[in-house]
């Protein structure tokens, strides 16, 4: 590890512990993907030690074109999801306990088992549960949406903030899942309607996609961990009030920020 993923690292973990946003650390710091994910993974020991969290699993980011092009990549991105950030549905909680936070309705993959560096569709689906789910991205940095670049947003974690999880459902067939619709509303007024397919074409992709690149990175899917697969829609600004989200064939998952 070298003393600019030391420092890099402590920089973000600083604002996290003051609760202060800091500059973006590009263009000046030059990261890359490389040095992103490296200081992702520094960073994310530093907030193990100082929460006593555990790996509870991985967020996909940057799922559709749309996001891709935020950042200037052509690919998604992943953070690491520590056993802190992940909430139950129906959980209340403080608006300002964050920095600037967004909403994505998404699906969380549960596994049961250990997965393949390179899974099949079958092997995704035998070995996990889905849940609905409310994924919170939250930067550590100044005005970060949509002006970041992918060092940036990497080195970040990806804007890990929260992700307020449902209840569990057997994993549907390749073609349910496919084809899941997606209702947001915001104190009972509709925000959003989504579709599956906004997840690189299909959710399992995103699990595929995910397992690889860890794979490249001497990491691996486990049984228990949790994957948020990937955003429904392009993400709103979080605000006071209860965020309501309905997928057919999944069920529903709630939040209230105050």
């Amino acid at each position: 590890m070298t003393n600019q993923t030391k420092s890099l690292a402590k920089q973000l973990h600083q604002a996290y512990l003051n609760h202060q946003p800091i500059p973006f650390l590009n263009p000046d710091a030059a990261v890359d993907e490389t040095l992103g994910y490296a200081v992702q993974q520094e960073l994310t020991q530093r907030i193990q030690s100082a929460t006593g969290s555990t790996v509870a699993g991985y967020k996909v980011s940057m799922t559709s074109k749309a996001t891709q092009a935020y950042a200037n990549t052509h690919e998604p991105a992943y953070g690491t999801l520590l056993s802190h950030v992940v909430k139950a549905s129906n959980t209340t909680l403080n608006l300002h306990d964050l920095f600037s936070p967004l909403i994505e309705p998404e699906l969380v993959f549960e596994f049961t088992e250990d997965v393949s560096n390179h899974p099949t569709v079958e092997e995704v689906l035998s070995k996990s549960k889905i849940a609905p789910a409310i994924e919170v991205p939250d930067a550590r940095y100044i005005d970060w949406f949509p002006h970041f670049t992918l060092g940036d947003l990497l080195a970040d974690n990806t804007a890990t903030g929260l992700v307020i999880v449902g209840e569990a459902v057997d994993t549907p067939d390749y073609d349910t899942l496919g084809d899941i619709s997606m209702t947001l509303q915001h104190n009972e007024t509709a925000l959003a309607e989504g579709h599956s397919s906004a997840v690189l074409g299909h959710p399992v992709k995103a699990i595929q996609w995910l397992a690889e690149k860890l794979a490249a990175h001497g990491k691996s899917l486990k049984a228990g961990d949790i994957v948020s697969s990937g955003t429904f829609i392009t993400p709103l600004q979080a605000e006071v009030g209860t965020y309501h989200v309905e997928y057919t064939h999944i069920g529903n998952v709630n939040v209230t920020f105050e």
